[in-house]
Formats: structure tokens, C-alpha cells, sequence
């Protein structure tokens, strides 16, 4: 109850923050053009809170927060007196008013700069992409990947990181070819270059890993079966396992590793199992039987509430991405425009069914997604909010009528033809638009029930 409850805590705010840097674009855009603003409000509905400023304008936080609104002077809605139609927006010229609908997604996009020039600032500790194992006759395998090689770049993309990777290696799904820049140890200062053949690449990011299904793993320290930590309550305290414990066998099988004491342990819920371990220099015969944990796909796995030594990092691949103030300037805007040229990707992609319509997601999953990284901490809370502001800067600009960039469509073909698009048109686009915004929207909340 405490996880949903923070998750949604999470969300409002990163909603709250996201919204309100989108109207904030089109109020200040709004009041630069002359435009009289009658109205800014966070969130829809019922007004929890108002106040009006000395500007005239009021400002209020509303009780839905999926969004927000700035109300405009507009002879299209109200009656607007002759003294004040040169404050009107349909009075204003077509540049000015396509300036102040654009600036909704532009300031969300200069936003995930920002957010991005503070990451870059405090630091992103991390990893270096060093390949740990190569999985025989896999895609990798075949183009002459090895072990302990490190991924440069992807297709042009820097990757100094595993993040970077997994994120350049999506953009690719449906592609016959990924192009990869590779060192190797036993080359010391040499970079290769070499092709995947991905035609034959069966990826669902929905259930499986881009880096997995090409046939590497990330490099890992050695984790070997000595234990460090005991769940309280957990069928290990109730077994009598302690820390320090080393196992040796279970069922009369040896354990060389931590690995094939999880597939014992996990093949075998509710099911006695004896377990031999090294405590002081003595070996030990306990009775483990494993909790059983069933998975979202109905299977039963057991689990044992025991956690495993694992090694020291070789410095070597330790890194920390923290630049100055200007350095981290160029940065962050590389690192927006990365974002933004993967999301038109999967757009596109989502449009020629190389992404399944499955892969969409709702309220329920950003949720999820605000409170895991709220969770670990500030720098990782505002690279997802830079994300998602990304996100709903692109979405906000697709072509549908109720969106801003359906309004931005109109203003074109006015432009075309020398005069507004007549307003039964309009009328009939916006309906077309709301239903295809719901329908997507029903979509991806029933998307985020089916990952529950």
C-alpha cells in the first residue's frame, strides 16, 4: 500500500511539474504576443485553490491533474468588447498565434534540457558497456562479438553507459542492420567496426531485452553463494540460515555457483529441500523449503529471501558523468536530442507495426516508472522527468485536432489558403481527434492493467 501511495505521490508531482512548464509556455508566449490571459490553471475539474493576481490574471490548481489549460481572450468564445479585440487571440496574426501554440512543446523540450544540465552537473554514477558473456550462435556471436569487448557507440550514438545502449538498441527494432563500434582488450587503443545482421531479430520490448535477445550480458562481478543478508521472516530465517553461510549442496548436488542455487530454489515452491552449508569451518545440513512467489504470467516460482555475496567493480569500469556548468550545457542538449530522435523512431515504427500498439503506456505505468525513480534519487527523477517531457512535447505536437499540433495543422492550410479554416470543419476535427485521443488513451490504460 505504501509503494502505491508513493508512486502516486510521485506521479502528481511529475505531472504537476510537466504541466505546468507546458502552459507556461503558452501564457508567457501568449502575454509576449499581447494576448490578454484570463485564465491559468493546473489540472481540470473542480478548483481547489485560486487566487487572482495583480496581473489580472487567475491563477488556479484544479482537482484532475492529467493536464492543465490557459484560457485566452477569444471573440470566438465570449463576446469581446470593441476596446479590447486587439487583446484577442483570433485577432492576432498567424505567426503570433502559431508561436503561442507551438511554445507549449518547445518549452517542454527546452525543460528536458534543463533537467538533463542538472544531471549532467550532480553526476550519473554508472558503468562502462563491457560485454560479460556472448551467447553461441547468437546474432552478436556470428558478427564476432567476444567477451569483455566494450560498446563505443551504435550506430553513430555514443554509449558510455548500459543505459545508453539498451536506448540506441531500441531505436533499431524492425531494422536489418545495427552498426557498432567495439574495443577489445587484447586491442588496446583500436575501435572496430562491426555489423549486425538483425534481420532475423524477434524482439517484444515488452517482455524480453534488447541486449539480451541480440546474445550478450552485461558484464557482472563474480557473485558467489555465500550469503550477506536474510529477509526477516523469509523461509531462509526459518530454515535457519545464516550470513556468512557458504551453501555447498542442495539435494545432494553441488552448488559451484550462485546461479544454480536460484534454479534449485525457484524450481522447487513449498518443497523441502536439503541444504548443506559451511558455517565456521563445519559443514551444516539444513531443511530450506522455498516461499512460493507466483509471476504475472501464472507461473510459481519459489523464493528463498536470501541475498548473495557479490564482488568488487574493477575501477577500471567505473564511471561518473558529471561535467561543469558549460560542459554540461552541450550535453544535455545531445542527450534531448537522442530522446527526441528515439521517440519519433518509435512513433514511426508504432505506425508500420514494427512496435505493437501492446507497447503503449498509460497513467499506471508513468506512475510506476515516477516512484522507482523518485525512489533511487534526484538525479534519476529528473532524467525521467526530461523523458517525459520529451514525451508529451512530441505527443502535443502530432497532427490531431485538440492537440496542439492539430491547431498548428489549421494555421497551416490558413496560411495556404489565405483564410481560417471554416469553423465546421474545425468542429467536426476536433471530434475525430478527441475520440482517436481517447481510444489511444483506453488503450494504454488497459495495456497498464494487463502488466499488472
Amino acid at each position: 500500500m505504501t509503494g502505491i501511495l508513493w508512486n502516486f505521490a510521485s506521479f502528481i508531482v511529475a505531472i504537476a511539474i510537466l504541466v505546468a512548464i507546458h502552459e507556461f509556455g503558452h501564457f508567457w508566449v501568449a502575454r509576449r504576443c499581447g494576448v490578454k490571459v484570463e485564465k491559468f490553471s493546473i489540472g481540470f475539474g473542480k478548483s481547489l485553490w485560486s487566487r487572482k493576481g495583480k496581473d489580472g490574471v487567475e491563477y488556479s490548481i484544479s482537482m484532475i491533474p492529467m493536464g492543465g489549460f490557459v484560457k485566452m481572450l477569444d471573440s470566438r468564445v465570449d463576446d469581446v468588447p470593441e476596446h479590447e479585440k486587439h487583446l484577442a487571440f483570433d485577432h492576432k496574426s498567424l505567426w503570433r498565434r502559431s508561436a503561442i501554440v507551438a511554445a507549449g512543446p518547445v518549452f517542454n523540450f527546452l525543460f528536458a534540457v534543463f533537467a538533463y544540465w542538472l544531471v549532467f552537473m550532480i553526476g550519473v554514477p554508472s558503468v562502462k558497456p563491457v560485454i560479460g558473456d556472448v551467447v553461441p550462435n547468437s546474432i552478436v556471436a556470428q558478427a564476432g562479438i567476444q567477451d569483455g569487448m566494450e560498446l563505443k557507440e551504435i550506430s553513430g550514438i555514443e554509449t558510455p553507459d548500459w543505459d545508453s545502449v539498451n536506448m540506441a538498441l531500441v531505436s533499431h527494432i524492425g531494422d536489418d542492420q545495427i552498426i557498432l563500434k567495439v574495443t577489445s582488450p587484447e586491442e588496446i587503443g583500436r575501435e572496430r567496426i562491426i555489423t549486425l545482421n538483425t534481420q532475423d531479430w524477434n524482439f517484444d520490448p515488452e517482455v524480453d531485452s534488447a541486449i539480451t535477445t541480440l546474445g550478450f550480458k552485461p558484464y557482472r562481478p563474480q557473485v558467489t553463494p555465500t550469503l550477506t543478508a536474510i529477509t526477516k521472516d523469509s523461509a531462509a530465517e526459518q530454515a535457519g540460515l545464516l550470513v556468512g553461510d557458504t551453501i555447498v549442496s542442495v539435494n545432494g548436488k553441488t552448488i559451484s555457483s550462485w546461479e544454480q542455487f536460484v534454479e534449485q530454489v525457484t524450481a522447487n515452491p513449498d518443497t523441502a529441500l536439503n541444504v548443506e552449508v559451511e558455517r565456521n569451518n563445519q559443514f551444516v545440513t539444513l531443511v530450506l523449503t522455498p516461499s512460493s512467489k507466483q509471476l504475472k504470467n501464472g507461473e510459481r516460482i519459489g523464493f528463498a529471501g536470501v541475498a548473495p555475496t557479490i564482488g568488487q567493480w574493477p575501477e577500471s569500469y567505473l564511471i561518473d558523468q558529471k561535467y561543469s556548468v558549460f560542459a554540461s550545457i552541450p550535453k544535455a542538449i545531445e542527450k534531448t536530442g537522442q530522446i527526441i530522435d528515439l521517440t519519433l523512431t518509435m512513433v514511426k515504427k508504432l505506425f508500420t507495426g514494427d512496435v505493437g500498439i501492446k507497447n503503449l503506456s498509460g497513467p499506471i505505468t508513468i506512475a510506476k516508472g515516477a516512484g522507482t525513480t523518485a525512489d533511487y534519487g534526484l538525479v534519476y527523477f529528473l532524467g525521467f522527468l526530461a523523458l517525459i517531457s520529451v514525451n508529451l512535447g512530441i505527443i502535443n505536437l502530432m497532427p490531431l485536432p485538440v492537440l496542439d499540433g492539430g491547431h498548428l495543422l489549421f494555421f497551416a492550410i490558413e496560411a495556404v489558403i489565405r483564410r481560417p479554416v471554416p469553423e465546421k470543419v474545425q468542429e467536426m476535427g476536433y471530434r475525430i481527434g478527441s475520440a482517436a485521443i481517447f481510444s489511444l488513451m483506453l488503450i494504454a490504460i488497459f495495456n497498464d492493467f494487463a502488466r499488472l
